[in-house]
C-alpha cells in the first residue's frame, strides 16, 4: 500500500530565500524512492510553474506536477459547484489563470462569485465593486483566510484581511477553500490517489497545516525549524 506526503513550503522547505537544512535531501529521497508527494501553498498569486521555477532555482528538483495551490483548489471547486460560471476577482495572475483553465470567465458585473486571493494591486475601487456585487447576490469565496503574508521586505495584509473587510461591509460570510479547509486538503490527497490513512501532512503551522490534516484523519508532522 503506497503512502504519500502533503508538504507545506514556507517554514518547512525554505525560510525567506534560504533552504532549510535537510529539505533538499528529503525531497530527493522521495523522488528517488518514487514516493508520491505534493507541495501545498495558500499563495494564490503564483501558478504551478512559477512555484516549480522558484523551487528549482533553490535546488529542489521537482516538476510542475508536484505543486498544488489554493488557486487550483478554488478554481476546481467552483467548476464543480457551477460549471462555466463567472467571477469578479481580487487577486493576481495565478488565480485568474486557474479560473480560466477551469472554464470560468472574469467579469466586472453580474458575477456568480467574488473570489479573493493575495495581491499587491488592491484598491478601494476593487473593494467597493466587490461589495456591490456581493450585495447583489454574488457568493464570497476566499482562496484562504491567512491574515498576513510574510515577504522579503516585511509583512503585508493577506487574503484573510481583505476577506474580513468584505464580510464586515456586507454582512456575508465567506467560504474559504485553502488550508485548513477540507476542500483543499481532500483535493490534494485525491490528486495523489491516496487513502486518508496513507497520507501525511508536513507543516510548521498548527492552525492551518496540522489542523487541516487532523480534521481529515491524516498523519501529521509539525516542523519546528
Amino acid at each position: 500500500m503506497s503512502t504519500g506526503f502533503l508538504i507545506d513550503m514556507d517554514g518547512v522547505i525554505y525560510r525567506g530565500a534560504e533552504l532549510i537544512s535537510g529539505a533538499r535531501q528529503f525531497i530527493v529521497k522521495l523522488l528517488d524512492e518514487d514516493v508520491p508527494f505534493l507541495f501545498l501553498t495558500n499563495n494564490s498569486q503564483r501558478s504551478r510553474r512559477d512555484v516549480e521555477t522558484k523551487l528549482n532555482r533553490m535546488g529542489i528538483p521537482i516538476q510542475e506536477k508536484h505543486v498544488f495551490t489554493c488557486a487550483m483548489a478554488t478554481a476546481r471547486f467552483l467548476a464543480r459547484q457551477l460549471p462555466n460560471g463567472t467571477a469578479f476577482v481580487i487577486g493576481e495572475s495565478g488565480l485568474i489563470n486557474a479560473l480560466h483553465r477551469n472554464g470560468y470567465s472574469i467579469v466586472d458585473s453580474h458575477a456568480d462569485y467574488v473570489v479573493v486571493g493575495e495581491g499587491r494591486t488592491l484598491s478601494f475601487e476593487l473593494v467597493e465593486r466587490a461589495v456591490q456585487l456581493i450585495m447583489e447576490g454574488a457568493k464570497l469565496i476566499a482562496t484562504n483566510l491567512d491574515p498576513n503574508c510574510p515577504t522579503q521586505t516585511g509583512t503585508r495584509p493577506g487574503c484573510g484581511a481583505v476577506v474580513a473587510l468584505l464580510e464586515k461591509a456586507t454582512g456575508v460570510k465567506a467560504f474559504s477553500v485553502g488550508k485548513p479547509s477540507p476542500v483543499m486538503m481532500r483535493a490534494a490527497r485525491k490528486e495523489l490517489g491516496l487513502a486518508a490513512a496513507d497520507t501525511t501532512m508536513i507543516g510548521d503551522t498548527m492552525d492551518t497545516d496540522i489542523l487541516g490534516g487532523v480534521q481529515l484523519g491524516y498523519r501529521t508532522i509539525l516542523v519546528l525549524s
